[in-house]
């Protein structure tokens, strides 16, 4: 019976009898696997790299696709008007502010007006109560056919006084003192009709009357209170709307151009816009500068005046004003919008017919609002990109997007592009 202690050592013996051509024979086997596997790995790697110089070659061996177009908007340059403006912050004013008071103490028993309303000078507004100041008239017209009585009187007895003087019949003393009486009777009835006019006047007083044509604003007091002549608030506040005037400020630089305007007899027209000049309100006439240049700003106030029939404007509102100084005709126009500003120089870029676009240097003294006025560097017909412009380089292709206007041969037969001007 074999022992696994036997197996053991008969391998062992028999591994010991082994001869060393075997091991040879066994490293060279192994060596041959290992350049196998190198030939196969090289073999490999020969064929990856000659696959890619292909592909590469046939990329580049390709056609490019073209250059993608960039989409703008433009416009074409004209020649046309622009007016030079001087605009500054304004506040219109009313020519004529009046509070309605009462001038006689007594009740309000009546208020002839409605919030709001447009009332014309001579309206009637509102009603104190009468009774009592008619009381008055016929208290005063009541002393004054009592002291007429007594004037009557007198006069008689001077004439017989007088009679009597001229026989000696009485003294000198006692016609002159009938004369002082008559004098002095004389004196009461004119008393006394003043007193009757100062009761009419006060009935007249108890009727109140609109004293301009205006706007009349909120009731201050309503109907049955007690008015006096001494309240400070009165019953309602008249405003005239029509015209109405707007003050506003201009800086002391531009003061030498307006004032010469002036003294040659220019009207100088004056623009009401609204607080982000988005829309023109009103129109008006420059009336008057004002004295003296406020120190703390720099600026000098101008008076306005605007006829303001549709009543846009209302007192105590801020606007825009905008004095036309001047307008100057047959000027290269374009949108603002198309002048690009570099650290030298200003610059446009033109679409040329082919729609690619080149880098033109212009120069710009005057813009007014979104419209520039170029002196030199474009001609008329020139289309200006307006919109876009971040994206494009000289000689970049373009495509014309909506609302663009450019060169003829840009858009297919039977259509064109317009852009929108504004004035």
């Amino acid at each position: 019976m074999t022992t696994p202690e036997t197996s053991a050592s008969r391998l062992h013996e028999t591994s010991a009898r082994r001869p060393p051509n075997s091991e040879r024979s066994e490293k060279k086997s192994r060596l041959w696997v290992w350049l196998i596997v190198l030939f196969v790995i090289a073999l490999s790697s020969y064929y990856l790299v000659q696959r890619n110089n292909q592909k590469g070659a046939a990329a580049k061996s390709a056609p490019r696709p073209a250059a993608r177009a960039t989409p703008v908007v433009t416009a074409t340059a004209v020649r046309g008007s622009m007016g030079v403006y001087l605009n500054g912050l304004g506040l219109a004013t009313a020519f004529n502010t009046v509070t309605v008071r009462s001038r006689v103490d007594g009740e309000l028993i009546k208020v002839a007006f409605e919030e709001g309303q447009l009332v014309h000078a001579g309206d009637l507004i509102a009603k104190i109560d009468p009774r009592p100041y008619q009381v008055q008239l016929e208290q005063a017209e009541g002393l004054m056919a009592r002291d007429q009585a007594t004037l009557n009187n007198a006069k008689v007895d001077l004439k017989r006084y007088q009679v009597l003087m001229s026989q000696d019949a009485i003294p000198k003393q006692q016609l002159d003192t009938q004369m002082a009486t008559v004098s002095q009777s004389e004196g009461a009835i004119k008393g006394d009709q003043a007193a009757i006019d100062s009761a009419k006047l006060q009935l007249v007083y108890c009727d109140i009357h609109s004293p301009i044509t205006g706007r009349i604003g909120l009731r201050l007091v309503d109907q049955g209170n007690m008015v006096h002549a001494t309240d400070t608030n009165g019953l309602a506040v008249i405003t005239q709307l029509q015209p109405i005037a707007v003050i506003f400020n201009i800086a002391e630089d531009h003061l030498p151009a307006v004032t010469q305007k002036m003294r040659a007899g220019a009207k100088l027209p004056v623009e009401a816009w609204d607080h982000d000049m988005r829309k023109k309100l009103a129109s008006g006439i420059l009336l008057t500068i004002d004295n003296q240049v406020d120190q703390t700003t720099g600026t000098v106030r101008f008076k306005a005046s605007f006829p303001n029939e549709d009543n846009s404007l209302f007192p105590n509102q801020f606007v825009n004003a905008r004095l036309l100084l001047e307008t100057k005709g047959n000027v290269m126009i374009v949108p603002a919008a198309a002048i690009q500003r570099s650290p030298d120089s200003m610059y446009v870029y033109v679409v040329k017919p082919d729609n690619t676009v080149e880098v033109r240097n212009v120069v710009s003294t005057l813009t007014e609002g979104d419209q520039a006025a170029i002196d030199s560097g474009l001609q008329p017909g020139d289309v200006v990109v307006i919109d876009g412009v971040d994206k494009l380089q000289p000689g970049s292709k373009v495509t014309l997007g909506k609302g663009s206007q450019g060169p003829k041969s840009a858009h297919p037969a039977g259509k064109s592009a317009g852009a929108s001007k504004k004035g």
